[in-house]
C-alpha cells in the first residue's frame, strides 16, 4: 500500500512502450555447474540499539554517495482491533501529512534533497517509510523521520484526517475497479477465520474508515509508533560510528511506547477443502488454489520456494509444461509462496483458455501436486530452483534501499525472526536443500486441505461488508521502565535542517568498441554487482508494423526465447534458468531489443544462449500458435482493464489509424492483425531489422571492454544481415484537432472512472524537449506537481494523478491521467481541464518557487536515480536511439540546471487546451450525462476497440 501514487508504473510502462528501453527481464532463472568461481553473497552489517529502545542496523556500502534510510514500524492490520480494520494503513498516509515542526506536505524537502526511491508501504505484519537521499542529505532525512515519530500528533487534525481517508478509499476502489478486483477481499475473509489477525485486508473496510475518529487515530499512533517497536535501517555511503552519532542525536530523546504483545503464530490450516466462485466483468475463467502454509523464517518456508520454482515459479516449471505447452489449456499459469509473520499463502494461478472447462485445468493441477507429493523433484529440477533463489538474492541486493534492496533485507529479517542476518539462514536451508527435504515439506503443506477460488465471466456485483464490530475498550498500558530517553541538543523550532551542499553524479565512462559483425559496443563498467547485462539495440519497432500486420515487432521480438538451434522452447528456458540468466526481447515504439543478465560466473556461456537466441530462432509453428493464443487473450484482457483499454484507442485518435503511431501503445496489435501472423512473417522481421551492421550492443556491469568483446565476437563476430537494410520508417507530422473531442467507454459496474487528455507533442529530438519535459514535471509530472495536489492531496478525489510526456522519434504524446471515484468524474475533468488550460495558456505560469523544486529535484536526484546498472542502460538506450552524445547527461544537466520560470512558460505554450482528446473510461450510467453537461467537446460513445457505438432506440 503505497502512499505514493502507482500511476507511477504506469509512466514507466508508456516510457517503455514509446521509446525508452526496451527489455523486460525474465524472472531469475537457475544455473547448473559454475564457470568460474561463485561470487559471495552477504549483506555484512553493524548495529546498536538507543536507550529507548530504537534498533539501529548499519551496511556500508561506498558504491554510490547516497544513504538509504528505512525504518520498520512492527505494527500491520494484524494488529487492529474489531471495527478498527484499516486504521494501519490509514496512519501510513496521515504520516506523509506533515509533523509539528515539519507541517505540510512530507515530500517537499525530500524533492528539494533529490531523494530517490521515497515510499511508504503496509502490509499485515510492518509499517515501513523509506528513502534514498544524497550522504550531505542524511541530517535532514533523520530529523524528518524523528519528527514524524516523536511530534506527530499536534499535526494531525480533522481536515487531514478526512482528506487522507478519501485518498485511501479512493486507493480501495482502484483495486477493486481492476479485473478480478474482488478477490483480494474474499481470500482474506475465506482463508482465515473470523477472529484471526488476517482475516480482513490491510486496506480494510470502507464502514471502519468512516467511523475513524481522530481520537481514535491519535491512539493508535500513542499505542505503536515508539522507537521501542521500530528497526532503523541506514545501508550505503555511511559508517557505524556517524550512524551512532546522528541516530542518537535526532531519536533519542524520544519517550518509547506501551511494548504491546505480537500475536501468537497462528498458520490456521483449513480444515477441509473449499471452493468459492465469483463472476466478475473478466475476459476469461481464473483458478486459483490456496492453502496456509508456515510463516516467514520457517525452514519449511525457504523448502517451499523451491516447490513453488520446480511446480509453477519458472518458465520450464511441471505446470508450465503441462497445461501451457503439452496439454494447452491455460494461457499462463504460475505460484508463489508467500510468507508473513503468522501464516504464510501457498497459491497455484491460471488463466483458463476460453473454451476449455476450468474442471480439466484443476484436475491436471491436482495430479502434476500429487505427483511432486509423492516423487519430489529430480535433481535437476532442484539445482536449477537453488539457482533461482541465489540469482535472484544477488540481483535484489544491486539496490541498498527500495522495495527488496539489502536495507529491506536487513529490516525483514530483523523485525520477523529477530536476526538481521535470517537471509543468510535462508540461504544455507535452499543451498543444502535435497529431493528428498523438499518433498517432505511440500507433502506436509500441500498435503493439508486447500481452497480453490473461481472467477467467472459474468456481471460484478458489489462485495457486501462484513458488519463492522463495536470496538472494545482500550487501556494505554503504561510504558516498560527500562526505555530511558538521552537529551538531545537539537533545536526542533528552527525548523527542518538545511542541506548545503549536494554530491555531484559520476556518471560512468562511455567505452566503445566495434564487433567483427559491424555491431558498435557501447561499455560503462559497473562492479558492485558480478552481473554483466547486455541490451543488442536495433531498428524497426511498432511503427514498422505500419501497412502490414499490426504487432508483428512485438511478436518477432518476443518469439525469439521460444526455443532457438536444437533447443525447443521449453529445453531453452531451461538452459537459461540452468545459467542464472535472464534473456528477453521486446520492441517499442522506435526500435527493438535483445537483453540478456547473465551472472559474471557464467558469462560466456549465457552469451552464447543469447547468440543463439538471435541468430538461430526457431519459430516453430506449434509455439506460434501457443503464444497467438495467449497474445489473443492478453488483448481481451486489456480491454477489460480500464488503463489499457484507453491506451489501446487513443493513438489512432491522436495519429490517426493510417499513422504509423496509430495503434494501441501496448504493442499488441489487433485480434485480426494478430490471427493473421505467419511464421513468415516473423521471418521477414528477423531478417529486416534484427541486422547487426546499424546495431549496438550496450554492456553495463561486472566486465572491461577487454573482456566483453572477445565473448561477443565469439558467438556474434561471424553474423551477417541477409539482404539490404530496410529503409528508416517515415513517421509524418499530424495536425491537432480543430476543437476538443470526448470519447467514452462503458464499464458497467465500474466504481472508478479512468480520465485521460492527450495531444500531440514535438519529438523527442525536438531541441526544446528538456525544456517540455521539466515544465510538465510543474503540471503534473512529480507526487507535489499541480494535478496530483488538487485531486489527490485536496479534493482526496483520486489516488492519484499524473501528466505524461513519453519519448518517440517523431511527435510524441501528452498525457493527463487520473483515475477518480466514479461520483466525481466530471468535477475531476473539469478541474484537469482548469489546471491544463491555466496552465498552457499562462494564466497561472510556474513560479519561480515550482522551477526551483523541479529542478533541484531532478539535478540532486542522479546520485541516486543511477544507483542500479538498469537505469545507466536506459539512460544508454536514450543515447542511442536518440543520436545523442556521449556526455548527454552533462549535456542535459546544464540545460536543466539553467532552466528558468520564462523557459517552462514557454514551453507550456506547447500545451493546447482546445485540441485535447478526451479518453473517459467507466460506468456510462452514471458519467455520461455529467461529462455531456460539462461540453468538454463533441462526445462520442465507443467500444474497446475504438468503434462508435449506436445509441440503443
Amino acid at each position: 500500500m503505497n502512499a505514493a501514487p502507482r500511476i507511477a508504473l504506469l509512466t514507466l510502462a508508456l516510457s517503455a512502450a514509446l521509446g525508452g528501453f526496451v527489455g523486460t527481464p525474465l524472472p531469475a532463472q537457475a544455473k547448473t555447474k559454475s564457470v568460474t568461481a561463485a561470487a559471495t553473497v552477504d549483506i555484512p552489517y553493524d548495529e546498536f540499539t538507543l536507550p529507548n529502545g530504537l534498533r539501529v542496523l548499519v551496511h556500508t556500502d561506498r558504491k554510490a554517495p547516497i544513504v538509504a534510510v528505512n525504518l520498520w514500524y512492527h505494527v500491520g492490520s494484524k494488529d487492529e482491533p474489531a471495527g478498527r480494520s484499516g486504521f494501519a494503513h490509514l496512519f501510513e498516509h496521515l504520516m506523509f501529512n506533515g509533523s509539528e515542526n515539519a507541517p505540510g506536505e512530507y515530500f517537499t524537502p525530500f524533492e528539494a534533497a533529490g531523494a530517490t526511491d521515497m515510499n511508504g508501504t503496509t502490509n499485515t505484519d510492518r509499517t515501513n517509510y523509506f528513502e534514498n537521499i544524497p550522504t550531505t542529505a542524511l541530517d535532514m532525512a533523520l530529523w524528518m523521520e524523528s519528527d514524524r515519530m516523536g511530534h506527530l500528533l499536534g499535526a494531525i487534525d480533522q481536515k487531514t484526517l478526512d482528506e487522507q481517508r478519501g485518498v485511501v478509499q479512493n486507493e480501495k476502489r482502484q483495486g477493486e475497479n481492476q479485473p478480478y478486483g474482488q478477490l483480494r477481499e474474499v481470500v482474506s475473509r475465506t482463508m482465515f477465520p473470523v477472529g484471526h489477525p488476517y482475516h480482513h485486508t490491510t486496506i480494510g473496510s470502507m464502514n471502519d474508515l468512516n467511523a475513524a475518529s481522530l481520537e481514535d487515530v491519535k491512539t493508535w499512533f500513542r499505542t505503536w509508533y515508539g522507537p521501542n517497536n521500530t528497526v532503523l535501517v541506514l545501508a550505503g555511503d555511511i559508517d557505524v560510528a556517524t550512524a551512532r552519532e546522528k541516530v542518537a542525536r535526532y531519536f533519542g530523546d524520544i519517550p518509547a511506547t506501551p511494548t504491546m504483545s505480537q500475536p501468537k503464530v497462528d498458520v490456521a490450516v483449513l480444515a477441509q477443502n473449499g471452493r468459492t466462485e465469483l463472476e466478475d466483468k473478466v475476459p476469461q475463467v481464473l483458478v486459483q488454489r490456496m492453502w496456509n502454509v508456515p510463516q516467514v523464517g520457517d525452514k519449511d518456508a525457504d523448502l517451499l520456494d523451491l516447490t513453488s520454482q520446480v511446480l509453477g515459479g519458472s518458465a520450464s516449471s511441471r505446470l508450465d509444461e503441462r497445461l501451457v505447452h503439452r496439454d494447452k489449456l491455460v494461457d499462463s499459469v504460475s505460484t508463489s509462496n508467500y510468507g508473513s509473520q503468522l501464516a504464510g499463502n501457498f497459491s497455484i494461478r491460471a488463466l483458463v483458455k476460453q473454451g476449455v472447462d476450468p474442471a480439466r485445468v484443476e484436475a491436471v493441477i491436482d495430479e502434476e501436486l500429487q505427483r511432486l507429493i509423492k516423487d519430489g523433484p529430480t535433481a535437476e529440477e532442484l539445482a536449477r530452483a537453488q539457482t533461482d533463489y541465489r540469482a535472484g538474492f544477488i540481483r535484489g541486493i544491486e539496490r541498498i534501499g527500495g522495495f527488496g534492496g539489502k536495507a529491506d533485507a536487513l529490516a525483514s529479517c530483523a523485525t520477523f525472526t529477530g536476526n538481521p542476518a535470517c537471509f543468510r539462514e535462508s540461504l544455507a536451508t535452499v543451498a543444502s536443500a535435497t529431493p528428498a527435504t523438499v518433498r517432505a515439506a511440500t507433502a506436509k503443506w500441500l498435503g493439508n486441505p486447500s481452497h480453490t477460488f473461481v472467477v467467472k465471466p459474468g456481471e460484478r456485483k458489489p462485495l457486501v461488508e462484513e458488519a463492522s464490530a463495536k470496538p472494545a475498550p482500550f487501556q494505554l498500558p503504561a510504558v516498560d521502565a527500562k526505555y530511558t530517553t538521552t537529551a538531545s541538543n537539537v533545536d526542533r523550532k528552527a525548523g527542518v535542517p538545511g542541506v548545503d551542499s549536494f554530491p555531484q553524479l559520476v556518471f560512468p565512462a562511455l567505452q566503445h568498441a566495434t564487433l567483427k559483425n559491424g555491431s558498435k559496443v557501447i561499455l560503462a563498467e559497473r562492479h558492485d554487482t558480478p552481473v554483466v547485462n547486455i541490451s543488442y539495440e536495433f531498428a524497426g519497432g511498432y511503427s514498422s508494423d505500419h501497412g502490414g500486420k499490426l504487432g508483428t515487432a512485438n511478436f518477432a521480438s518476443q518469439m525469439l526465447d521460444e526455443g532457438s538451434g536444437e533447443l525447443n522452447s521449453l529445453a531453452f528456458k531451461a538452459r537459461a534458468e540452468d545459467l542464472g540468466a535472464q534473456l528477453s526481447a521486446g520492441a517499442a515504439l522506435d526500435g527493438s531489443n535483445a537483453y540478456l543478465s547473465a551472472l559474471t560466473e557464467n558469462l560466456d556461456a549465457s552469451v552464447q544462449l543469447f547468440a543463439n537466441m538471435l541468430r538461430t530462432p526457431r519459430f516453430d509453428q506449434a509455439e506460434i500458435d501457443r503464444v497467438k493464443g495467449q497474445w489473443l487473450s492478453g488483448i481481451a484482457q486489456e480491454k477489460a482493464r480500464p488503463q489499457t483499454a484507453a491506451l489501446r484507442v487513443l493513438p489512432p485518435l491522436l495519429y490517426g489509424a493510417d499513422h504509423p503511431y496509430g495503434m494501441p501503445f501496448t504493442g499488441s496489435g489487433t485480434e485480426a492483425s494478430v490471427a493473421a501472423i505467419s511464421r513468415q512473417d516473423l521471418l521477414n522481421y528477423q531478417k529486416q531489422w534484427l541486422r547487426p551492421e546499424q546495431a549496438t550492443v550496450i554492456v553495463v556491469g561486472d566486465t572491461t571492454l577487454a573482456k566483453i568483446v572477445p565473448v561477443l565476437d565469439k558467438h556474434f563476430g561471424d553474423w551477417k544481415g541477409e539482404g539490404a537494410a530496410p529503409a528508416k520508417v517515415d513517421v509524418a507530422q499530424v495536425a491537432r484537432p480543430t476543437a476538443p473531442r470526448v470519447f467514452l467507454i462503458d464499464q458497467p459496474g465500474a466504481v472508478q472512472a479512468n480520465i485521460y487528455a492527450g495531444e500531440l507533442m514535438p519529438s523527442t529530438r525536438d531541441p526544446g524537449a528538456v525544456q517540455l519535459e521539466m515544465s510538465n514535471e510543474v503540471l503534473g509530472g512529480s507526487f507535489t506537481s499541480r494535478l496530483n495536489m488538487n485531486l489527490r492531496e485536496d479534493k482526496h478525489w483520486s489516488y492519484g494523478a499524473r501528466t505524461v510526456i513519453t519519448s518517440a522519434q517523431g511527435q510524441r504524446p501528452f498525457l493527463g491521467i487520473a483515475p477518480v471515484q466514479i461520483d466525481k468524474t466530471a468535477e475531476s475533468a473539469a478541474e484537469m481541464l482548469r489546471e491544463i488550460a491555466e496552465y498552457g495558456t499562462g494564466k497561472v505560469p510556474a513560479t519561480q518557487a515550482e522551477v526551483t523544486k523541479v529542478v533541484d529535484n531532478d539535478l540532486r536526484s542522479q546520485p541516486g536515480a543511477y544507483e542500479t546498472a538498469q537505469a545507466v542502460m536506459g539512460t544508454i538506450g536514450g543515447i542511442v536511439r536518440y543520436g545523442r552524445p556521449d556526455n548527454w547527461v552533462q549535456v542535459r544537466n546544464e540545460q536543466v540546471a539553467n532552466f528558468t520560470p520564462a523557459q517552462a512558460r514557454d514551453a507550456a505554450k506547447a500545451i493546447d487546451p482546445n485540441a485535447l482528446t478526451w479518453v473517459i473510461v467507466g460506468d456510462l450510467s452514471k458519467i455520461e450525462a455529467p461529462v455531456r453537461a460539462l461540453k468538454l467537446g463533441e462526445v462520442t460513445v465507443i467500444d474497446a476497440d475504438g468503434k462508435p457505438v449506436a445509441k440503443a432506440k
